[in-house]
């Protein structure tokens, strides 16, 4: 919620959009607080899986006007990939859609089509790779997470924004279904399809509220950048079997070169099958098993996350894994890499006292503007950002060399405005300047 008077609930969705749903109860008139949204005003679409029906799609969407909602469903935990599995749109005058993405595999002609619409998604950052792959990708977007953040709504997830500020009740119990099923079930569908019903009615509302607070630049600048880097490679993190759960508690380059050897081992399985890393094998599994560095199947299998059917099949992988891991000599086993920018925070007091002092009064000043601008502290600039920063200050402390620096990380100008005087006032150290 903000703070002030909060938005109030709608009578009904915008006269202007797709036409009125029943309206929603006064939520001071003693009734039930939301009306469950249980089914789309025009009925749950069937999933377009032709190229015949893509075209037609294609042509209505074209033909529709305003924003146009999008969302897209993924398996996260299932599958392998991050890819859609449906993709799910509206727009007035158009209706709703759903879209089946493994037999059609590419919208570039629906991306034409809806080239110089405005997109409206929510958390679109999880979305917008998954769309880029399909050659689905927005020229301007209006995030209704995003948007909710700026305006300073404790409760940003689409359910909760819905209710409070429509009305209305969103069930979210297949947010987490395996979407690669096929057929996808009727109920799953019409939850997808409510996933859009209401997006452009939030967004008009929250557009609203971004210009009452005076934040529609600044959202303007978070909107611009997510659609700079909608089609950007995901980063390739270094080394990504050291993010695996509960490695700290494997001692030495040996063990920890069992872990590698299984992840890796692990990893190619996964993708040839198509399915989550940790369905195949847990980490815990793999922790377990650098730890004990078992010699034969007899001793593997004891291991807890050994015994399964499926991953006793592929003892051999496992094993061999081992040995390979056993066999190599000091010079190949995993060293630290060094870190890029600073260390870990907890770290900052022992390793140099006036850096963790820095941060601590650069931490002060983030907190208590965000306060002041009713952000989060996190949207108001990254904190990777103003770790960066006072680990290593500019030669020359002043708003125009902080600014720069943020700038040069990644912070946007609005950012940059509200903090970067401030930042550069108490990065000096007060006992060196007294």
């Amino acid at each position: 919620m903000t703070d002030e008077a909060p938005l109030r609930r709608r009578d009904s969705p915008d006269t202007a959009g797709d036409g009125p749903h029943a309206v929603p109860p006064d939520p001071n008139s003693g009734g039930p607080a939301a009306t469950p949204l249980t089914a789309p005003r025009d009925g749950t679409p069937r999933p377009v899986e032709t190229a015949a029906e893509l075209a037609d799609v294609v042509s209505r969407m074209a033909a529709g006007t305003g924003p146009v909602a999008v969302d897209a469903e993924r398996a996260s935990g299932y599958r392998y990939t991050q890819r859609a599995y449906l993709v799910q749109l509206r727009r007035a005058g158009a209706g709703t859609v759903l879209l089946d993405p493994l037999p059609l595999d590419d919208l570039r002609t629906l991306d034409t089509a809806l080239a110089e619409a405005e997109w409206v998604l929510h958390a679109a950052s999880q979305d917008l790779p998954c769309l880029a792959e399909l050659g689905f990708r927005p020229r301007r977007l209006f995030d209704t997470e995003l948007a909710a953040r700026l305006a300073g709504f404790e409760r940003v997830g689409l359910a909760a924004l819905t209710e409070q500020l429509l009305g209305y009740s969103l069930e979210k119990h297949h947010s987490a279904a395996d979407w690669s099923t096929r057929p996808l079930p009727e109920s799953w569908l019409t939850y997808a399809a409510l996933d859009v019903e209401l997006l452009t009615d939030l967004r008009d509302l929250l557009s609203a509220e971004l210009d009452r607070q005076g934040k529609s630049a600044w959202a303007a600048e978070e909107f611009a950048a997510l659609v700079a880097g909608a089609d950007r490679p995901p980063r390739v993190r270094p080394d990504p079997w050291r993010r695996t759960s509960g490695i700290h508690r494997v001692r030495g380059a040996r063990a920890q070169s069992r872990v590698r050897a299984l992840w890796y081992a692990r990893d190619g399985v996964a993708a040839r099958r198509d399915s989550a890393p940790g369905r195949v094998l847990p980490d815990s599994a793999i922790v377990a098993a650098a730890e004990a560095d078992p010699k034969d199947e007899r001793t593997l299998l004891g291991i807890p996350g050994f015994g399964g059917r499926s991953v006793r099949r592929l003892a051999r992988i496992w094993l061999d894994a081992l040995d390979q891991a056993r066999s190599l000599p000091d010079d190949a086993l995993p060293v630290n890499q060094p870190v890029e920018g600073p260390p870990p925070p907890h770290r900052w007091a022992e390793r140099d006292p006036v850096a963790a002092a820095r941060l601590a009064r650069c931490r002060q000043v983030v907190v208590g503007t965000a306060e002041q601008h009713n952000l989060p502290p996190e949207n108001l600039i990254s904190p990777d950002f103003i770790r960066r920063l006072a680990w290593s200050p500019p030669d020359e402390v002043t708003g125009q060399t902080v600014g720069d620096t943020l700038r040069g990380f990644g912070a946007r100008n609005w950012q940059v405005a509200l903090i970067a005087d401030q930042i550069a006032d108490v990065l000096p150290d007060p006992a060196a300047t007294a």
